[in-house]
């Protein structure tokens, strides 16, 4: 009885044991967070974003951004260590090892005529006989007459003073840390302790696991649902205009499932009336169209009309009805966005190769739900190849003020950003009425946005040149630039009501085939991880080059600068294919921003397979004439450049200068300043 007494009080030192050794590390790990977390602000500090409500700090949201469910979890799991700390000490207080003579009143060594006098002081307190209270009869059972007992008997006290125990040396013994009801199974507690047991060790990790199995079929890793991505594939074509995205966007399961209300029947046809103009409906048979198009599965119809109110800027007419659908369809589009993005460049041809132009389409719709621009403002007009899109997204902008500040012969977004700030404040503030804080708001945009720098070489790692069939590794060093010197921030996006990180696409293509050739995300948000990567990557690379340790390490301090100051580093692997000149061009588009996109041309030239394997020799003699074959050659293949691009676009005024100063051979292209997916960027060099 005793032993199992000890050994329950020994549970509650057992589980405090098993909550500290995960809790304690995590603890201090997220206070070195919080401590080590940057205090300066990557979001917009323009009047627009700040009255938008999304990056205002009250009290109330102070308290839900520290309130989280992982900080309300260890604040109780502190609380609980704190509650088993006091209930142990509390314990070992009434437990009391069995100490005879302490027991008597007698110190130790004591005779047996004092053993036996204090035996009979206690008896006349304590005896059942003198004292009826159960207390004192059972403190008199189980520790005066054992403790008297133990003294008396010659042998239990030379065991007791020899040994510390009255029946000898003890063994080792063995005791599990539960509680006492647990061990004592008779009756109801057996049964409870059965239950408990099935429930806990079968019927929970059963459950559990049905929970699991049962999501897990249904969605992705990225919480999108399988039968969305098997819409997404069958439904994305090669020649996907952009302004067919939204039809193939729409037709997530997700959207589907969401409900449709008798009462969202008024709404949605006034709704209709407004965004009627973005919906691509034929005017010669605008009665046909509208009828087609009101026979779309319900929930198809919501969406699609939703997705324009964000695009048209016209979420404040939505009643309250539609507001938690609307919010809804937004939260979900950037990640059903990236999914589709994925889709568009996955491999479809033998080769490898994926489809351009619905990827540029799926970039240039994110970004027109981020900005909340039509994607109709995307056209060509005015002599600028961008449209007015990138004009929209700027605070206080409309087309009224665009129109104004084109008669002052600032027709191009490229034109506007080249202006000095003294030069733009007085043009807006002169010819489009803005006052001196909105001019200022301007500003603080146009410094926000990012500038990128993409510096790309191809090559066959250990080989001068490339063969066909070659395995050829693409190394890219994307760079951004901001005038407000930040490098990972929040886009300007007030009518985005989500928070919403900023990446980036380096699609690797050749536009004339529509082929994308390699592609990756890059994102500037978490610096350490880029910089692990990128070390990582830089030492693998020398190591297998053969170089020296010290070299090694000097490329690698190298790459580590290049992070912080705000490059990334892109790596992959594509096989050379056959012998020829090809015109690629990279295309680093960003997800947020319009009109911050970078265009690259490149020029990659694939030699024939050596049959004795030398492979320096062909190259260095046919170098030169290949080189000017291939000048001829993206003569003719530029020209249809511009079909997988944007159909908004038209960049046949700037092809002289992508020839001119857009291409360099053997695969390496270094080339800065910033440009449009829709723009050539040697237009920004000159």
């Amino acid at each position: 009885m005793a032993a199992s007494e000890e050994n329950s009080s020994l549970f509650p030192i057992f589980i405090l044991t098993v909550m500290a050794l995960p809790l304690v590390p995590y603890t201090v790990l997220k206070l070195c967070r919080a401590a080590s977390r940057k205090r300066k602000s990557i979001h917009c500090q323009c009047s627009v974003c700040l009255h938008s409500g999304k990056y205002r700090k009250s009290i109330f949201k102070r308290i839900l951004s520290v309130s989280t469910w992982s900080n309300l979890t260890l604040v109780l799991l502190w609380v609980i260590m704190a509650f088993l700390v006091y209930y142990i000490k509390h314990i070992n207080r009434e437990i009391q090892i069995f100490e005879p003579f302490s027991i008597l009143g007698l110190e130790t060594g004591a005779s047996e005529s004092e053993i036996k006098k204090a035996y009979r002081r206690l008896s006349i307190q304590y005896h059942p006989d003198k004292n009826p209270d159960p207390e004192a009869h059972t403190f008199f059972v189980e520790f005066i007459s054992k403790a008297y007992q133990a003294l008396t008997d010659p042998v239990s006290r030379e065991n007791f003073e020899k040994y510390g125990h009255p029946d000898g040396r003890q063994g080792l013994q063995m005791g599990i840390a539960l509680p006492e009801f647990l061990l004592n199974i008779d009756g109801a507690s057996g049964g409870v302790l059965l239950l408990g047991i099935v429930g806990v060790c079968i019927l929970l990790p059963l459950l559990l696991a049905v929970i699991y199995l049962s999501r897990s079929s249904k969605y992705t890793g990225n919480y999108v649902m399988h039968q969305t991505l098997y819409a997404y594939y069958h439904l994305m074509k090669p020649s996907l205009a952009p302004s067919k995205v939204v039809d193939v966007l729409i037709n997530a399961a997700e959207f589907k499932e969401m409900p449709v209300r008798r009462s969202d029947g008024e709404p949605l046809q006034k709704l209709f009336v407004l965004v009627r103009s973005e919906l691509n409906l034929d005017l010669k048979n605008i009665r046909q169209e509208q009828a087609k198009f009101w026979k779309q599965h319900p929930a198809l119809v919501k969406t699609e009309l939703l997705i324009q109110a964000q695009l048209t800027r016209e979420a404040g007419t939505l009643p309250s009805v539609l507001q938690g659908d609307f919010r809804h369809v937004l939260e979900l589009a950037p990640r059903l966005l990236e999914e589709l993005m994925k889709m568009a460049i996955i491999p479809r041809s033998a080769q490898g190769h994926g489809w351009l132009r619905p990827a540029i389409g799926v970039v240039e719709l994110s970004q027109s739900i981020i900005q909340a621009v039509p994607l109709s403002a995307r056209k060509a007009t005015g002599g600028s190849t961008e449209g007015i899109a990138p004009f929209l997204q700027l605070p206080h902008f409309s087309e009224a003020i665009i129109k104004k500040i084109a008669r002052k012969k600032v027709r191009t977004f490229q034109e506007f950003q080249d202006m000095s700030p003294q030069e733009r404040a007085e043009l807006l503030t002169q010819a489009a009425g803005f006052s001196a804080s909105e001019a200022q708001d301007v500003e603080v945009v146009l410094e926000m946005m990012p500038s990128i720098t993409v510096e790309i070489t191809c090559e066959t790692e250990g080989e001068e040149g490339i063969q066909e069939g070659d395995i050829v590794t693409m190394h890219a060093w994307v760079t951004l630039k901001r005038g407000n010197g930040l490098i990972g921030a929040l886009p300007h996006a007030p009518y985005f009501p989500f928070h919403r990180d900023e990446n980036f696409w380096l699609l690797l293509a050749d536009s004339t085939s529509n082929n994308v050739w390699m592609s990756q995300k890059v994102s500037f948000m978490d610096e350490a991880a880029a910089i692990t990567a990128a070390s990582k990557a830089i030492q693998e690379t020398k190591e297998g080059s053969g170089a020296s340790l010290k070299e090694v390490n000097a490329a690698v301090k190298e790459a580590v600068e290049k992070v912080r100051n705000g490059s990334r580093l892109v790596m992959g692997k594509f096989q050379a294919p056959a012998e020829g000149n090809y015109n690629l061009t990279s295309y680093c588009l960003c997800d947020s921003w319009i009109g911050c996109d970078k265009k690259t041309s490149l020029k990659l030239k694939v030699l024939k397979r050596s049959r004795a394997g030398t492979r320096g020799g062909p190259m260095a003699e046919e170098g030169p004439a290949v080189e000017d074959g291939a000048e001829e050659e993206e003569e003719e293949e530029e020209e249809g450049y511009d079909d997988y691009e944007s159909e908004y676009s038209d960049d046949g005024e700037d092809e002289p200068d992508v020839k001119k100063n857009g291409a360099v051979a053997n695969g390496v292209s270094n080339r800065k300043g910033s440009g449009s997916s829709s723009e050539s960027s040697d237009t920004d060099e000159e």
